[in-house]
């Protein structure tokens, strides 16, 4: 009985946590789905694999739905023994995105009872984190991996917190699961960006370790940890070991081509500094942490007819309807970012009671939120703080293999909410006297109101409210409306300023009445809790509200087949499709009717893309034509994109008649335009203790594809004389295996990245599977590892009962 009443208020935080979350995505009640970007995007690569895997009950690990074919293991494939999968599955129970949502408020509550603080504060805690605008946002646009990876940081946390308390089987238990768990999220940029923060936290801890003299105590919870993260590691060593396999021949890894297509220079690995800090935060952007639209909010902001920009519209001729139109989708955002779809607010009352935190929280908390939040933000800077991150891509490992900088802007989403509430954890202490409670509150005020009231006043000294893309607009529309678009953007910085000064000013009121005894915990705490909620989540909801929720049948098939695709779909053979009815490489339309040669992917096969960037982005028909591209959707005069079939492409197989020998990756890609493609084959000459030049092509051999799986192909051939024969198909050597008549044979790379081999004089059968080593290796790794967690946990549990008796 005592137990079920110590547990009660925790079960009850959880039913809670359901209803907020159910409330907020309240369209999920009536069957619908978010209407995600990416997702479906996702639904159209993925689609090849997925009807693969309902019809045979089998996994293909490769699809060749997508550039010219590409494995499945950053699609979503099911590996063996994945039981990290299951375990996640069993806490995503809600409908999607509410289960995220969850998840982000459960994490952040266990990380809250983890540093031994009240379930209500924790309650308060969860709900500022969760609903922080960039974690609302993501799931709005799909970024759902991502989303994931965030929502179990906090757990991770929160089991080295438990671990560094001694609590050594608590924090070995949820350290080793969540862990687990967020590796089990496959978003490695976010799980690289938490290992910064553990890193600063780390250091935290040993500086006051030493301080203690207790460094024994910290070296035995570090073991301890160890242990943990192996064990959540090898849980995930089919995916962890494949996304290792796949990123080498990506382009995250290194082709060793060295050249651009114009000629200049190209780094053999990693992302450019260019690519990788595209979008960067400005610096003074970051304040709209604390005002949401401090740089104009969104590319495409919902300003009404109020504003400036309605009126020059009319001005120019266009309707009503049409100012109003674009009146919804207003060009506001002014920062230097190429796109941004929301700001990343997090919230003024949060914010405020952060800098209060500041002056009450002292130790090793504070220290390592304050430093992990300091490095993002600077991290998060990118170009606009270049020699920081120079210094991060040349010197720390692995930083220079991800993108889109801002993103790491999440770790401050984490940190500054823990402090927040730490600092009311401090504020409710009775040992901690009424004037360090005053003082807090009064330079906390001094510091957030002053520096608000000087960007209300002096605004128009400080900012001219110029966007990027102005000069285009004056093009296009003229420099009134520009004026006009400029006053928009002043105004609707200067409301939301005054909005997040209110909500300061509100926290600030309840603290200084609580602090004069005005009002009990009880009542400031629900106070709090309703301010936070009310300041983020009418920020949310201008970004993802109901509108972006549609049918569930529109989600499940979100592409239509045109008149195009109908006629094209008729063809059953084995071809490839080329559209350029749009952005081929950015676009996942293709993939869910035909085997494409583009797709969406934010890490694409390597030698595709360096084929795209040389060749086919010029339509170069030789390259397209070894690619089997039989089909053309082009655009048309009327609108709807038309098939055009492509008389000369090269098939799924072809003889040549000789072999070009070329050193290197350069002169590989280089030589396709040399050649004449259909009767040469270009090979590197790495490849040449397997390949016998004793062929000769003759005009009566034959090759033809018999079946076709996405795993697995069947060639019958017939010839005279020993042939040498290329493939449209990707070379692919960690997984793709050749069998001539069952026998195991060489195959080697040709074209730069299709497939070649030998083939001797008669009739025989050439098959290739699709057998991924790496998914063995990581199935017994990942089962192996699970037993021994499992193991562990019980013996430990074992071992503390019988202690207890």
């Amino acid at each position: 009985m005592a137990n079920l009443k110590k547990f009660l208020p925790h079960l009850l935080v959880l039913v809670g946590f359901v209803i907020v979350s159910l409330f907020y995505f309240s369209p999920v009640l009536e069957g619908k789905k978010i209407f995600q970007s990416d997702i479906v995007q996702y639904i159209g690569m993925a689609k090849e694999q997925n009807d693969f895997r309902d019809q045979t009950d089998q996994e293909p690990y490769w699809t060749d739905s997508a550039f010219g074919g590409m494995p499945t293991f950053q699609l979503g494939a099911y590996y063996p023994h994945n039981y990290v999968k299951k375990l996640d599955s069993v806490l995503r129970f809600l409908p999607r995105p509410a289960d995220y949502l969850f998840l982000y408020f459960i994490g952040f509550y266990i990380l809250l009872l983890c540093l031994k603080l009240d379930f209500r504060l924790a309650f308060l805690g969860a709900l500022a984190f969760g609903f922080s605008t960039y974690l609302i946002i993501i799931l709005g646009v799909g970024h759902n991996a991502k989303a994931h990876a965030i929502a179990y940081m906090p757990m991770v946390l929160g089991g080295i917190i438990l671990t560094f308390r001694q609590k050594y089987l608590w924090g070995f238990l949820l350290l080793s699961l969540a862990m687990a768990l967020q590796i089990g999220a496959n978003h490695f940029q976010m799980t690289y960006y938490l290992l910064l923060l553990v890193i600063v936290l780390g250091i935290s801890y040993l500086i006051d370790a030493y301080r203690k003299n207790i460094l024994p105590k910290f070296f035995k919870a570090l073991g301890v940890m160890v242990v943990a993260v192996i064990l959540a590691i090898g849980a995930n060593a089919t995916n962890l070991l494949a996304t290792q396999e796949y990123t080498a021949h990506s382009t995250r890894g290194d082709t060793g081509l060295t050249i651009s297509p114009d000629g200049s220079d190209k780094p053999a690995a990693g992302l450019t500094f260019d690519y990788i800090t595209e979008y960067s935060y400005g610096i003074m952007e970051s304040l709209n942490l604390f005002i949401p639209r401090f740089m104009g909010g969104s590319n495409a902001e919902d300003i009404g007819k109020d504003a400036e920009i309605y009126d020059s519209l009319l001005k120019l001729g266009a309707s009503p309807v049409q100012a109003a139109d674009f009146a919804e989708n207003a060009p506001t955002y002014w920062g230097d970012q190429p796109y941004v779809g929301a700001p990343a607010y997090i919230g003024a009352t949060v914010l405020f009671l952060f800098v209060f935190a500041l002056y009450l929280v002292r130790g090793r908390l504070k220290w390592w939120i304050v430093g992990g939040s300091v490095l993002a933000l600077i991290l998060s800077w990118g170009k606009n703080f270049g020699f920081f991150t120079e210094f991060f891509i040349d010197y720390v490992p692995l930083y220079n293999k991800f993108r889109a900088v801002s993103s790491i802007q999440v770790i401050i989403e984490l940190c500054v909410p823990v402090l927040a509430v730490f600092g009311l954890y401090k504020l409710f202490d009775p040992k901690l006297q009424k004037e360090t409670k005053v003082y807090a509150l009064k330079w906390s005020g001094i510091i957030v109101g002053g520096i608000g009231l000087a960007l209300l006043l002096f605004r128009s000294v400080l900012f001219d409210f110029s966007g990027a893309g102005d000069s285009a607009l004056i093009q296009q529309l003229g420099a009134d409306f520009v004026r006009a678009l400029k006053e928009d953007r002043k105004t609707i910085y200067t409301e939301d300023l005054i909005r997040s000064l209110i909500f300061s000013a509100l926290t600030a009121t309840a603290i200084w009445l609580y602090i004069k005894k005005k009002i009990t915990q009880n009542w400031l705490v629900p106070a709090l809790a309703l301010l936070i909620l009310v300041d983020l989540i009418s920020v949310d909801k201008r970004y993802v509200n109901n509108d972006d929720f549609v049918s569930a049948r529109q989600m499940d098939r979100p592409f239509q087949p045109n008149a195009a695709d109908q006629q094209i779909l008729q063809d059953d053979g084995h071809y490839r499709v080329f559209d350029v009815s749009g952005s081929p490489f950015n676009t996942g339309r293709t993939s869910y009717f035909h085997n494409a040669i583009g797709g969406y992917h934010a890490a694409k096969p390597g030698r595709m893309q360096d084929l795209y960037d040389f060749y086919i982005s010029q339509n170069n028909m030789e390259v397209l034509n070894m690619l089997n591209a039989k089909y053309f959707i082009v655009p048309s005069e009327g609108g709807q994109p038309q098939a055009q079939q492509n008389p000369n492409a090269f098939g799924n197989a072809w003889f040549v008649d000789n072999i070009k020998w070329v050193e290197s990756a350069n002169e590989e890609i280089l030589n396709l335009k040399e050649v004449d493609l259909q009767n040469t084959a270009v090979v590197n000459s790495e490849f040449k203790s397997e390949v016998s030049e004793d062929f000769k092509a003759t005009g009566n051999a034959e090759i033809q594809l018999q079946s076709y799986q996405p795993n697995e192909l069947v060639y019958k051939t017939n010839a005279s004389s020993p042939q040498f024969v290329v493939f449209s198909e990707m070379y692919y050597q960690p997984g793709w295996q050749a069998y001539l008549d069952g026998e195991k044979v060489e195959h080697v790379r040709a074209n730069y990245l299709l497939r070649a081999m030998n083939i001797p004089a008669g009739e025989h059968t050439v098959t290739f599977r699709f057998e991924p080593e790496v998914v063995n290796t990581g199935s017994s790794i990942a089962l192996a590892s699970s037993i021994i967690l499992v193991l562990i946990i019980l013996g430990g549990f074992y071992y503390k009962s019988r202690n207890r008796e």
